[in-house]
């Protein structure tokens, strides 16, 4: 194996970029600020992508796709959207290369083949999505409509980190349309409720649900829920969006339909999505400076198999037994790998599956098989025990709902360890400084007393809780009346 991994006291920031590559994740591509997810990664993400697909789909949602390209005069039809997406974006121009005459063999922009309207690689599809809801819907009979798509998207961000910031990345987008306001509202929370079901449950990443300030609102949006997380490090990671859009983009694009009263009026609309940021959330979140700790419920694989032998014949022997233990694992449904490798010695296979992640490690050898024994390791604890081969498969599935619960109660343990109250302005930067995390404060509700917070300390509102009381106390700037606590923190 390669040598030890950074630290992640020394430099988390280090420690997370070379993890991601090294356990098989990611990497920089030859495209600047893009890119390549290995197979592995990939694998962790197909998983996520099923789990939230059927939870869309449990919901009443359809998958549907719509252009990478958006028309220039389309993007701007919604103002607000266009101006808050348009330091990132992309535009094509042209649609022609052509051999440069006065430097042979290379390629040059044919000035001829200038589009007549530039188009926008989409920043994100509302523009092309409600532009086609014209079209769909007429009458309350058409709502409402319910459409996710799985996509990616281009914004061209000049500081990138592998997941968490991309000039391209994968998502999912969903864009609903309502009758009422209720309606849409109603599905903007359910939306935020299917995301923080997901991440606790099966990313075992205890979230915040709560309303983002005007400030950090979506551009278009009447108002934005979200649900953030807390890293290692002390940072805050929004995992997830929710938004209630009004009848912003349907007055943009003229989406109406009659109602039962035979009058016209405006859709409702909504949309929310989540990224391969989650990626980076599952690293970040859960795992040491040995390598990767996986959830069982995301893990590519959930079980290895390491055979200790030194003839053939006792491999032999062991692959039959693991043989049938892997046909009744699988039968349960978990993931198995069985490392019969003969290329590598134990001891690299160990630390290779360690960095990976794997939930749960077995080792089996000739003594083990004549005690009908086997020495199983759990990755998120680093436990080793020797367990009974028979009904070994019924142990390792109680294992694994053991170690997707740990991996949880540990992240919700750090988080309350790292959510401080704070009343002074002082003690706030004090404690920003000292012990990051979640910082409970008053705030006046102002965006200057917001913007002049961030300024100074880099730390933003991560969000109004939807669950924190009313509490009557002072902004702790500048001493005005305030209602509640938010959640503070500085973030990725």
């Amino acid at each position: 194996m390669s040598k030890a991994l950074p630290k992640r006291s020394e430099d988390y920031s280090l420690w997370y970029n070379e993890l991601v590559k090294r356990a098989g994740l990611a990497e920089n591509s030859g495209v600047r600020g893009c890119m390549v997810i290995k197979p592995y990664g990939f694998a962790i993400w197909e998983k996520m992508q099923r789990v939230l697909d059927d939870m869309f789909k449990k919901t009443g949602h359809s998958n549907a796709y719509f252009p990478l390209f958006i028309p220039k005069s389309m993007f701007e039809a919604e103002e607000k959207n266009a101006e808050g997406f348009a330091k990132e974006c992309a535009v094509v121009t042209h649609y022609r290369l052509q051999t440069d005459p006065e430097n042979a063999g290379k390629l040059r922009v044919d000035p001829e083949a200038k589009l007549e309207e530039e188009l926008v690689v989409r920043p994100t599809s509302e523009a092309i999505i409600w532009s086609t809801y014209k079209g769909w819907i007429q009458s309350y009979r058409d709502l409402p409509l319910l459409i996710n798509q799985w996509a990616n998207v281009v914004r061209w961000e000049m500081r990138t980190r592998l997941f968490l910031r991309t000039a391209e990345f994968l998502w999912q987008e969903g864009h609903t349309a309502h009758a009422t306001a209720e309606e849409a509202v109603a599905e903007t929370v359910q939306m935020l409720n299917v995301y923080a079901d997901f991440a606790e449950n099966f990313l075992a990443l205890p979230v915040v649900k709560g309303v983002k300030t005007p400030n950090e609102r979506f551009a278009g949006a009447l108002d934005t829920y979200c649900i953030e997380g807390l890293m290692q490090d002390g940072k805050a990671l929004q995992a997830g969006t929710s938004h209630f859009l009004g009848q912003n983009f349907a007055q943009a694009f003229d989406v109406k339909f009659t109602n039962k009263e035979g009058k016209q009026e405006y859709v409702w609309g909504t949309s929310w999505g989540v990224s391969t940021r989650l990626m980076g959330a599952l690293v970040m979140a859960h795992s040491d400076d040995e390598g990767l700790v996986l959830p069982p419920k995301l893990a590519p694989i959930q079980v290895v198999f390491v055979p200790i032998f030194r003839k053939d014949e006792e491999l032999a022997q062991i692959s039959e037994t693991v043989g049938k233990l892997k046909e009744k694992l699988e039968a349960k449904g978990i993931s198995v790998k069985y490392d019969d490798r003969d290329t590598e010695r134990p001891g690299f296979k160990f630390a290779e599956w360690e960095l990976k992640g794997v939930p749960v490690r077995v080792a089996i050898g000739p003594r083990d098989l004549e005690n009908g024994t086997a020495e199983v390791a759990r990755r998120d604890t680093k436990e080793k025990q020797s367990m009974q081969l028979e009904g070994l498969e019924n142990t390792i599935e109680n294992l694994l709902n053991d170690i997707q619960e740990n991996i949880y109660n540990k992240a919700l343990q750090f988080r309350q360890e790292n959510t401080v109250k704070v009343d002074s302005y002082e003690d706030f930067k004090r404690v920003l400084d000292e012990k990051p995390g979640f910082v409970l404060a008053h705030w006046d509700g102002t965006p200057e007393t917001e913007e002049r917070i961030k300024e100074e300390t880099k730390a933003t509102i991560r969000c109004i809780a939807l669950d924190t009381p009313e509490e009557n106390g002072v902004d702790m700037v500048t001493g005005k009346p305030s209602s509640r606590r938010v959640y503070f923190a500085r973030a990725y």
